[in-house]
């Protein structure tokens, strides 16, 4: 087995998730009592949330590049950032490493295409939501990317950080979400992208007529792949 490096803490309430569904995963493959060879380098959500909303790219990368160093002296065979925002300097982390690093876009715009969907909406933090570094992953492999409207944009992304990240589920939130995923498919979108790894703690694919995808469990899945192949 290969070993799996995360880095985590953006937010560890999702990170806590990976965890979790990674080691099933093995669990499920393997046997009962298997469990991932794995390890997490935790950053402070506040310094990297801080460096996003700011818009501190550069110094998110450089950040980000020095887990992914430890996590390489800790012997990680490949990586993955357990956030989709964080994902907006991927490219820039890529160059700067030695290991793979697994792209949750690309992770999640592959399974798309294997379903056959062309249109999809996309509901992540605002950067993820406005910014082209996730859309145009989709929009290479000829799909289309439906966003909400700027009220509902500026909705998801205070629930992501200041609910979601706190650990607070709260029904309204829930019940206004599951609108929010009605309107895009009203407006053309044939699926759902939770592209925000905290969004499937509040949503379940039960909760919606609308397909869902779940980036967080599609990276799950692809981590769990590679690291079981021979």
């Amino acid at each position: 087995m290969k070993t799996i490096g995360i880095i985590g803490g953006i937010s560890w309430e999702s990170s806590a998730e990976y965890y979790r569904l990674i080691n099933e995963n093995i669990k499920s493959k393997l046997g009962p009592t298997h469990s991932a060879e794995l390890v997490m380098y935790s950053l402070d959500f506040h310094h990297a949330a801080q460096l996003e909303l700011e818009e501190r790219w550069a110094e998110l990368a450089t950040l980000l590049i020095q887990a992914i160093s430890r996590l390489e002296k800790a012997g990680a065979d490949f990586v993955m950032m357990a956030s989709n925002t964080a994902h907006k300097v991927a490219e820039v982390v890529q160059l700067s490493i030695n290991l793979r690093l697994l792209h949750i876009a690309d992770v999640a715009a592959e399974e798309i295409v294997n379903a056959g969907i062309s249109t999809v909406g996309l509901l992540g933090t605002r950067f993820v939501m406005e910014q082209d570094f996730y859309k145009e992953r989709f929009r290479a492999l000829g799909i289309d990317v439906v966003v909400p409207d700027l009220a509902a944009r500026a909705y998801v992304h205070n629930v992501i950080l200041n609910e979601l990240c706190m650990g607070k589920m709260i029904p309204e939130s829930k019940e206004t979400r599951q609108k929010i995923i009605l309107d895009l498919q009203q407006a053309s979108a044939e699926a759902v992208i939770l592209a925000c790894t905290e969004l499937p703690l509040l949503i379940h694919i039960e909760d919606t007529p609308v397909r869902l995808f779940d980036t967080m469990a599609l990276h799950v899945n692809k981590a769990v792949t590679l690291a079981l192949e021979e």
